[in-house]
């Protein structure tokens, strides 16, 4: 047997396990919840259960305790949302297996009946995956653990709303959530990233590179627009977190001060990106011999001293990071020499994109 055949039965097995593990990789998050969130849902879930068992006494608080699990959220506003979606599903769901329940009686088929009833209802007025699911479940429940009676019905309601208020409760008077750590380091990660992908562009125009670390200076300047998104997802995260929050208006002014910086530096980022692509699609090594070039480079070090700035600025960075002045570089336009005509264009559009970014920096219009 051949070295090759001997290795092919374990790439066989590595590509099965992965296969079998693919699966299982679905079952964990990105990331633990916090231990605070999970506190909560456990204290909202025993005081519905103990609270409607008290005020609706007669059965399990079965559907208190669900709704109170299911409505303590990782933001205030979504926990009005949930809380919502989880009362009007239930109330759909109770009506509806009430009504198939007294029409056809207590057969064991009228269950599946009301599952498939609840399910076209929903559809019927365009309800969301998560309320539309509620009603069919809410359905199921009442006849599968009770007679569906009117009165066993409005208790299940009761039970629900009961549930739905303590677990928004729980989630508002229990140290809110407030999602503006997450934005701050987002939008630091990236005016770095913007920082230094300049500085490196200005190092790389004065140098002869390359084809490899011509290809590294675009994959490096490509990672910006993933940065760029993560850094708007978690700013609006952190304006959802505020929502209903009776701690936003502390934190408000903070992320409206976030939110335009990133409105200042997202056509920065396309521009550093078309400026890194350029570069790449237009080299020549006579560039870095062009008379310009030297004054190009020096202003994108200064852009990028003035990208720092302006984190620094927003309060996004705490302090100063590698900054050597708190007043901002860029100075008047360049006055540019004609190039040669192979690196004309390039200096045009670098000299255009500097332009774009100046003004943007100082955020004119």
């Amino acid at each position: 047997m051949t070295s090759g055949e001997k290795r092919a039965p374990a790439a066989h097995r590595l590509a099965d396990y992965r296969g079998i593990m693919r699966p299982l990789a679905a079952l964990r998050a990105a990331r633990r919840a916090p231990l605070l969130q999970v506190a909560k849902s456990a204290a909202a879930t025993i005081a519905a259960w103990l609270i409607a068992g008290w005020l609706v006494p007669g059965h399990l608080p079965v559907f208190a305790a669900i709704a109170a699990l299911l409505v303590v959220q990782p933001s205030v506003n979504q926990s009005f949302a949930k809380a919502v979606e989880r009362s009007i599903g239930v109330i759909a769901g109770v009506v509806i297996a009430v009504l198939l329940s007294l029409a056809l009686g207590g057969l064991s088929w009228v269950v599946l009946l009301a599952v498939v009833v609840a399910m076209v209802v929903a559809w019927s007025f365009k309800a969301t995956p998560g309320t539309a699911n509620q009603v069919a479940i809410s359905a199921m429940l009442v006849l599968a653990l009770g007679s569906a009676s009117p009165d066993y019905a409005v208790d299940r309601i009761l039970e629900t709303l009961i549930g739905a208020a303590i677990g928004f409760v729980v989630n508002v008077v229990v140290v809110p959530p407030v999602l503006v750590a997450p934005a701050r380091r987002d939008l630091a990660l990236l005016g770095g990233e913007l920082a230094a992908t300049l500085d490196r562009l200005a190092d790389a125009i004065t140098a002869e590179q390359s084809p490899a670390r011509l290809q590294e200076l675009m994959l490096e300047a490509r990672l910006l627009r993933p940065m760029k998104d993560a850094a708007d997802a978690s700013l609006t995260a952190g304006e959802e977190s505020l929502t209903l929050n009776p701690l936003g208006s502390r934190h408000r002014p903070e992320l409206a001060a976030m939110r335009a910086l990133l409105e200042r530096l997202g056509p920065i980022v396309t521009q550093v990106i078309g400026m890194t692509r350029a570069f790449v699609d237009q080299y020549d090594d006579t560039l870095p011999a062009e008379p310009s070039v030297a004054a190009i480079a020096d202003q994108m070090h200064r852009a990028a001293h003035d990208v720092r700035l302006a984190v620094q600025l927003a309060e996004v960075v705490p302090e100063p990071e590698a900054l050597t002045s708190a007043i901002p570089a860029l100075t008047s336009p360049l006055d540019i020499r004609p190039p040669s005509s192979r690196n004309w264009v390039l200096i045009g559009s670098l000299t255009e994109d500097l332009r774009r970014i100046r003004a943007g920096l100082r955020d004119e219009a």
